[in-house]
């Protein structure tokens, strides 16, 4: 089978040689003889040529530029707000200074101060509700019936006798007052007051009640 094929398709190459060179030469001799035209138009009326398109490769497809990459833009980041602290200025306080204190500059020590004295009161001799009595009392007064208390303060002498009398509380009567003084003069007697053993003046008060015997 194999051989059968490889002769027929010889013979029909073969066959078809020889009508393309027998055509080459019709067509030369047309061309030579002026029939060319004529020749050729009857020729292409039979014929029925068969344009065989050579199919040219597929032109490539040109890659399509690569996208440009798209810049990322970073996020809009807000800057946070700004925070003011106003500090308010330091009070400051104005403290007066005292004025240095003067230096002290020692002294001698002052001498020392004497023992203090040693005073002793005047006392009275005996009893002084002697010093006056019923046989004192002023006649007028004692007509009238006038009765009173009469206060009295003496001055006494270094040696026990009273220098001076003074009332210091009225009776609300000037006999009875007058009588008063007159016999604590006359009667009072004292011991002297004493100063560091040394008898000096002093006083003494006290008090005479008049009144009428029943």
């Amino acid at each position: 089978m194999a051989y059968a094929d490889q002769d027929g398709m010889g013979t029909n190459r073969l066959v078809s040689v020889v009508i393309v060179l027998l055509l080459h030469a019709f067509l030369g001799y047309a061309l030579v003889t002026g029939l060319a035209y004529d020749a050729v138009i009857s020729i292409k009326e039979k014929m029925t040529v068969v344009d065989v398109k050579v199919e040219e490769p597929p032109e490539e497809e040109e890659e399509p530029p690569p996208e440009p990459e798209k810049q990322i833009e970073p996020p809009v980041v807000s800057p946070p707000p700004m925070v003011v602290t106003v500090t308010p200025p330091p009070t400051i306080r104005t403290v007066d200074t005292p004025p240095p204190a003067a230096p002290i500059v020692p002294t001698a020590a002052p001498p020392a101060p004497p023992p203090p004295a040693v005073i002793s009161a005047a006392k009275p001799r005996g009893n002084p509700g002697n010093w006056a009595n019923t046989n004192d009392y002023p006649s007028r007064a004692l007509q009238q019936e006038r009765e009173g208390t009469t206060g009295f303060r003496v001055t006494i002498g270094t040696n026990g006798r009273v220098i001076d009398c003074s009332v210091t509380q009225s009776s609300g009567h000037a006999d009875l007052d007058a009588a008063t003084c007159k016999n604590i003069e006359r009667r009072a007697r004292f011991t002297p007051a004493l100063r560091n053993g040394e008898p000096v003046q002093g006083s003494y008060s006290n008090r005479v009640r008049w009144q009428i015997p029943k």
